[in-house]
């Protein structure tokens, strides 16, 4: 019998790997002993602030990752990074604010008219502006959108001023009789408090991603989308229209924002720039989940929107985003490339 030898680098990569763990346990061990009697309150006396810190943070993580998977979509198949992505979603927001000023209708209703628009003005956008430099340079894609994002702001600035606007649910509260018990909003799960616009957006997004899951697995269209995302020229050798596809796809990502956009306009304050905070965090989302894969998105998402909450909660008077950044370098630290992302050979 001969004995089984590893080569040196396979084991220089399980030593580093060991490293990366290691290096991050005691990352995790220091914060832990700095906030040791901050976590003890609130797992303790003031457990109810941490309940709602965690149910808030499942429900925007929800919202996260519907906006995250537009993006992530587009980058898989047509590796663009697309910074435009948060300003087209604030077109959205100000489409079905527009729809509630304009009509007076419930402004989850819409959802159609919005999503519809979105994925015209998505499909626009890669035909006019992004098809002709398809083959051109990351950067020259990349202040593409950047520029088109400053260009969008600045529109949505001049016509609808720089004031805020919002959307108040009539029905924000209340209570429905459904014959042997009655439901009854806000909603304490847990004891923890959740709105229901908040909850109409987290099972919303559960559910339109959902859907976009089953479009890329289960039909023709998703499987040419995921042909495309791995190999164009090979797609185009089997009859796929590669360039149909990157309209396509472009529009279902920017519509999938559209989504996201009439889900928190409810309860959030609506300004031209609201998108960039949706946009931040979305590539964060993007990066943590692996990039151009959905259900690293949703997963992701759901990860971030806990980690900011729980965060504000542990570090308080510091911004929401600092838990956010500690563990996306973290995880990025131990996976390099996401946590659902492909290793490259």
């Amino acid at each position: 019998m001969t004995a089984t030898t590893r080569s040196p680098t396979v084991m220089g990569a399980d030593r580093k790997a060991v490293i990366r763990w290691a290096t991050s346990a005691i990352v995790a061990i220091v914060i832990l002993l700095i906030n040791g009697e901050r976590i003890a309150l609130l797992v303790g006396p003031s457990r109810s602030v941490l309940i709602q810190a965690v149910v808030t943070g499942l429900l925007i993580g929800g919202v996260y990752s519907l906006v995250s998977m537009g993006l992530t979509l587009i980058y898989g198949v047509l590796h663009i990074i697309n910074f435009a992505h948060g300003a087209l979603m604030t077109v959205g927001m100000y489409l079905a604010w527009q729809w509630v000023a304009s009509t007076g209708l419930d402004p989850y209703a819409s959802i159609v008219v919005v999503v519809a628009l979105l994925f015209l003005i998505g499909a626009a956008i890669q035909k006019v502006l992004i098809n002709p430099i398809m083959d051109q340079s990351l950067e020259k894609k990349l202040l593409l959108t950047l520029g088109l994002s400053i260009f969008v702001e600045n529109l949505l600035l001049v016509v609808f001023s720089p004031t805020p606007k919002a959307i108040q649910l009539p029905y924000g509260q209340g209570t429905l009789s459904l014959g042997l018990f009655e439901l009854s909003w806000p909603f304490r799960p847990f004891g923890a408090v959740a709105t229901l616009p908040r909850t109409v957006a987290f099972f919303g997004a559960l559910a339109l991603a959902a859907a976009l899951y089953l479009l890329l697995q289960k039909t023709r269209f998703g499987t040419a989308i995921r042909a495309v995302a791995d190999n164009p020229r090979g797609a185009a050798m089997v009859g796929i229209n590669v360039e149909r596809t990157y309209l396509l796809t472009f529009g279902l990502g920017t519509a999938a924002a559209g989504a996201a956009a009439v889900l928190v306009v409810p309860f959030i304050s609506l300004e031209p720039t609201t998108g960039e905070a949706f946009n931040i965090i979305a590539f964060v989302v993007v990066v943590l989940g692996g990039m151009g894969n959905v259900i690293g998105a949703l997963l992701g998402g759901i990860l971030i929107g806990l980690t900011q909450q729980v965060g504000g909660v542990l570090f308080p008077g510091q911004s929401n985003l600092l838990g956010v950044f500690i563990v996306f370098v973290l995880a990025l630290y131990l996976r390099p490339d996401g946590l659902l992302g492909k290793a490259k050979a």
